[in-house]
């Protein structure tokens, strides 16, 4: 019987990329706002709005072997300029409605032999940068709750973070408009360049599947040695 592997919101970018690669060995479902490019592909899409929608009212397995949580956001502003508001909504997204939505599909995780979690970070989290404050702060929360929920649920299931710099995805289209835009930010990597959606989807493809059967309470960092290398 093939798993199941739910993918919530992503129906472009490293969503449609990570269910391109499970579409072919697993029940692959994508709970989106729009089907978009996922139509091409061999899943099962439910229309879902996550700042709106109750995920326990979809059609879904009594067993889930995967989950994906990708809604975010990249709010990059002065902190002189920022409310209580922006980091209310950034927090709202980015890491309680992850919670929400975890601790709704706990039962259907808990039902697999060993079912695995992955949800999505920021390079920023452990790497200061200016005018991240609200997301590092919404995306940091997202790191201890993810290494405490996989304490707490060891070895019933496994629980992963990856934590990315910036990506060329429809999310980024702001800092990665234009041919100026992108190569100013590829300079910035030692790599000599963002990441693509494929570059991340080959690790939550890794880690949502048994090859990573040995891996829970990480933070990995995919940042094109952002985080780690200075080369000047």
């Amino acid at each position: 019987m093939s798993k199941n592997i739910l993918l919530v919101g992503g129906s472009t970018g490293i969503g449609y990329e990570t269910a391109k690669r499970l579409q072919n060995d697993y029940n692959v479902i994508v709970a989106s706002r729009k089907k978009g490019d996922l139509a091409e592909l061999n899943v099962t899409h439910h229309e879902f709005n996550v700042l709106e929608d109750d995920i326990s009212n979809l059609d879904l397995p009594d067993q889930l072997d995967g989950l994906l949580y990708l809604p975010g956001t990249i709010n990059l502003k002065p902190f002189k300029m920022m409310r209580s508001n922006v980091f209310e909504d950034d927090m709202k997204i980015n890491f309680l409605k992850l919670v929400d939505t975890t601790q709704a599909l706990l039962d259907k995780l808990k039902a697999s032999d060993q079912a695995s979690i992955v949800y999505i970070s920021t390079v920023a989290v452990q790497t200061g940068m200016p005018f991240h404050t609200s997301v590092a702060a919404a995306k940091g929360a997202i790191e201890g709750f993810a290494r405490s929920l996989a304490a707490e649920y060891a070895p019933n299931f496994r629980v992963n973070v990856i934590a990315p710099s910036l990506t060329n995805t429809p999310l980024a289209d702001k800092l990665l408009g234009n041919d100026k835009k992108k190569e100013k930010m590829d300079a910035r990597h030692p790599l000599k360049r963002v990441a693509e959606a494929a570059d991340i989807a080959e690790m939550t493809t890794y880690l949502l599947t048994d090859k990573s059967s040995w891996m829970t309470g990480q933070v990995i960092g995919l940042d094109g040695g952002m985080s780690s290398l200075n080369i000047s």
